[in-house]
């Protein structure tokens, strides 16, 4: 059902648009970064657009009440592909009259400078301004998406603006410090459903098939979290602790949105009662748009959350598990923004983990808290895995980092900016106790409502609630880069104790000479099936703990650091390996994997742990080892005699497994167990697995005339699996499949489908569709990244050539780490070069942070290939058979 505020309703719940607007003195701005001349505050937005979506343009016109704090004859604010034809500037009181100004536009610094011929004295002022813009294709500023119905093509628009492109859309003060409230007004047809942050104030038929929408004032904001949609959509509504939730979907799909919006309102509960500040908007609506970006899948604009369809809506056709599970967490992730990051937001962009590793903390916690029979709490390992793997090398970066340019900005949306500040937020929770981090955090966002923080606004905050000396540790793991290691050696067992020396190093997989860093790290420690012992290790530090037997460090797996242990205790917990609780048997292979890798232990200590895992152990276990059996396997690649003989290995230790699980869902089965069923097959079929294979393709095949062939939980696993191993046969078959599809999630993955194939001439041909229109927009890009998987040089090369095209595929601020992840999983030193030789060309030095990454990644797997796989193979040649 579709509801609508009245206007009185939504003027007393905004609590603002009748109010005189405020002006911002120069103190309530806190002195941050920008790149701006400093001395003019914004403190209002009133904007008018009409935008014109068949010529993918805009007009519009803004006015915005502002401070000038020192007298200036010029103002400058932020303007990207805006065309001016006049500007005014006006007192907000008085007759004082100014001439207008000379406008200047520098599109290379992306601003707009208005200079007059006196200087304005200090005071306050409405500059107005009328201008033209344009409609992208890609998500940056406003852009159109085209999509595929049964009634044909559809067109609607959207907006994006984190992190720097509200720009593109409003001359403004684009930059998190500068709040401002806004009132936006939109001329739109009458027929289309326009949609912002606020409810709808009033309308206005004007009698041409256009209507003008009048949005209500929002509160206090940063320009990047303004939203405008228009389009064919639907939206359904429930209520929940005062607050009106909506979805928004394309017309005909809002039945596929009922999770989400279920979701929203447990979530909406479970906030309001943690922050311990009720939601302050009237409304959220959670906008699900078709296509992709390559590097976002929703936006946490204030009251107006946009997400893309495939991570919100729930297609009974398609959907699985893991899909549900990832538009509970989108959803929880998006919804923590409206506290962490809209309410209270980061001063400037080197704080952005403050939003971001926040928000994927809290994601986490309530969804393992609504949904405990999930069982995501073992994700926590694999989060800081994703964390480690970037942050051991020498491209890292700490999590509060310096940003200069708005390209930088973009380039700080990466693993460390959101699993390491998961992991560190999830280490501190567990020092403090979740009660006091709690409080703290309450503290935290009434202080700093409607304001802007740095992160030791936070720690104060905690550090003040649980009388623990928080601070040192959140700077050691904030301000320096890289990953502790703590090394143990355990003594013998004397009087029901034992005593464990502890080592604090630094692990790196680059480095290997490299001098440590040091860290204040809290260690939890037991022995196995004891009482833990926890402490806080600096340099080194001996513990005893309660219990004789192997002993465990870094127990429950809260901690950010790897755990190497001397081989022997190694062996000892791997006697006792199924004695573990879950998270620790991850934790233990995932060091185990890792420091194997980086040649601090045997690299052949991660196989003897698998063939020890136990068949019944828990299926997120098999899930990682299936993982690792498969990263091994790629290493292998151009190496068929010796990837048969781990391959042999791999799945001799998976199909015991499968064969419990099997091809068809039990009754009662666990969700994990679901889970792991296509992560098997999966895995299965990669490694070559024949049965698995030609299962698939009989299934596949089979689907025409029996409809349980291929059940919905595995329709995509079996899909790609046979789009893996197609012939030019099978390819075809794909591709008339998704010319014909008229609902875009599903349109959208049979494209990427055609884009896996591991025969080289199917993976040119899907880089050629992908630079038609067929695909639509959006899918392009992907495609290219696609085939960068198995082709890495293939899909590199053809992009580099074919620039000029592909550039208009991607999000203008993202080409910078585009291009070079397109060959991330070569092994080829001549990939190395080329990445370096196109980041000397096309990116600005301060900018190629990725094409470092890239670089120092390829020669890693280069090193294992030279270093680590011949004892992979002395290891199965002696347990082989």
């Amino acid at each position: 059902m579709r509801r609508h505020l009245s206007t009185a309703i939504c003027l007393a719940l905004a609590g603002l648009s009748m109010a005189p607007l405020g002006v911002v003195s120069a103190a309530e701005v806190r002195l941050a970064t920008t790149q701006l001349p400093r001395g003019v505050v914004p403190s209002h937005y009133d904007v008018a657009v009409t935008p014109h979506a068949d010529k993918l343009s805009f007009d519009g016109q803004v006015t915005i009440t502002l401070a000038v704090t020192k007298p200036t004859a010029s103002i400058t604010l932020n303007a990207a592909d805006l065309s001016f034809s006049k500007a005014s500037l006006t007192p907000v009181a008085g007759k004082m009259a100014f001439d207008a100004p000379e406008i200047a536009v520098d599109e290379k610094a992306q601003t707009a400078t208005f200079t007059f011929a006196h200087p304005v004295p200090a005071g306050s002022y409405r500059l107005a301004m009328t201008y033209t813009g344009k409609i992208g294709t890609q998500a940056n500023g406003i852009f159109a998406l085209d999509y595929d119905t049964k009634a044909g093509k559809k067109r609607a628009l959207y907006t994006q603006f984190e992190n720097s492109d509200a720009r593109r859309f409003i001359p403004s003060w684009d930059e998190p410090n500068y709040k401002a409230t806004f009132t936006l007004t939109a001329t739109v047809p009458s027929d289309q459903m326009a949609v912002s942050n606020m409810p709808i104030a009033s309308k206005k038929d004007l009698g041409n098939g256009l209507t003008e929408v009048h949005f209500g004032q929002s509160p206090k904001m940063s320009t990047y979290l303004l939203f405008f949609g228009l389009g064919d959509f639907e939206r359904a509504t429930a209520r929940a602790e005062g607050t009106e939730i909506g979805v928004i979907t394309q017309k005909g799909m809002i039945d596929q949105a009922g999770f989400t919006l279920d979701s929203a309102k447990a979530v909406l509960k479970e906030y309001n009662d943690y922050f311990g500040v009720p939601y302050p908007l009237p409304k959220l609506d959670n906008i699900a748009a078709p296509g992709q970006s390559q590097f976002f899948s929703a936006m946490e604009n204030w009251g107006a959350i946009f997400t893309f369809e495939y991570a919100l809506l729930l297609n009974p056709h398609i959907s699985t598990q893991l899909d549900k599970q990832r538009v509970f967490n989108t959803a929880a992730h998006e919804m923590a923004h409206q506290w962490f990051g809209d309410l209270v937001t980061m001063s400037w962009w080197d704080d952005l983990w403050l939003n971001e590793g926040f928000a994927s903390w809290m994601a986490s916690r309530t969804t393992q808290k609504l949904h405990p029979e999930w069982h995501t709490e073992l994700d926590a390992v694999g989060i800081r895995e994703r964390a480690m793997s970037q942050d051991s090398v020498a491209t890292t970066h700490p999590v509060v980092q310096h940003v200069e340019t708005v390209e930088q900005a973009s380039q700080a949306f990466d693993a460390i900016t959101y699993s390491k500040g998961e992991a560190v937020i999830h280490m501190l929770e567990g020092y403090v106790g979740p009660e006091a981090w709690r409080t703290g955090v309450r503290n935290y966002i009434k202080a700093h409502e409607h304001g802007n923080t740095v992160s030791d606004d936070l720690w104060t905050s905690i550090q003040a609630a649980a009388g623990k000396p928080v601070t040192q540790i959140a700077h050691d793991f904030t301000l320096q880069p890289g990953v502790p290691m703590i090394e143990v050696r355990a003594a013998a067992c004397t009087n029901g104790r034992t005593a464990i020396a502890l080592r604090q190093g630094e692990f790196t997989r680059d480095r290997p000479n490299k001098t440590p860093l040091r860290w204040h790290v809290p260690v939890i420690a037991q022995t196995v099936g004891g009482k833990p012992v926890r402490a806080v290790v600096d340099g080194k530090a001996t513990l005893s703990v309660p219990g004789c037997g192997p002993v465990l460090v870094n127990a429950g797996q809260t901690g950010y650091y790897r755990t190497l242990y001397a081989q022997n205790d190694f062996d000892a917990l791997k006697a006792q390996f199924a004695r573990l609780a879950p998270i620790d048997q991850l934790g233990l292979l995932g060091d185990t994997w890792a420091l194997g890798m980086a040649g601090n232990e045997p690299v052949s200590n991660l196989l003897a742990l698998i063939t020890a895992t136990p068949a019944d152990a828990d299926p997120q276990v098999w899930s990682e080892v299936a993982g690792y059996l498969a990263s091994l396997d790629n290493y292998y690649q151009g190496d068929k005699a010796r990837q048969q003989r781990l391959r042999t290995f791999a799945i001799g230790q998976l199909r015991p497994v499968f064969a419990k699980v099997g091809w068809e869902a039990k009754a009662g089965e666990s969700v994990p167990t679901a889970n792991l069923r296509m992560e098997l097959i999966g895995t299965l079929a990669d490694l070559g697995d024949p049965e698995v294979i030609g299962e698939a393709r009989r299934r596949f095949a089979a689907q025409k005339t029996d409809a349980d062939a291929v059940p919905v939980a595995l329709r995509k696993t079996i899909t790609a699996i046979v789009a893996e191993h197609a012939d030019q046969a099978t390819w075809d078959q794909l591709h008339a499949q998704a010319k014909a599809e008229t609902t875009p999630l599903i349109k959208d993955q049979l494209y990427s489908m055609l884009s896996v194939a591991q025969d080289d001439a199917l993976a040119q041909r899907a880089l050629e569709l992908a630079l038609t229109d067929e695909p639509g927009a959006t899918n392009s890009a992907g495609m290219i990244r696609a085939v960068g998987f198995h082709h890495p040089e293939m899909a590199f090369d053809f992009a580099v050539q074919h620039r000029a095209q592909v550039d208009k595929l991607v999000d203008s601020t993202s080409s910078s780490r585009y291009y070079p992840a397109l060959g991330a999983s070569s092994t080829k030193p001549e990939m190395i070069q080329k990445i370096q030789d196109y980041a000397q060309k096309y990116i600005a030095p301060g900018s190629r942070r990725v094409a470092e990454s890239v670089i120092a990644n390829i020669k890693y797997r280069m090193m294992i290939r030279q270093d680590r796989l011949p004892a992979i193979d002395e290891w199965l040649e002696k347990h082989s058979g």
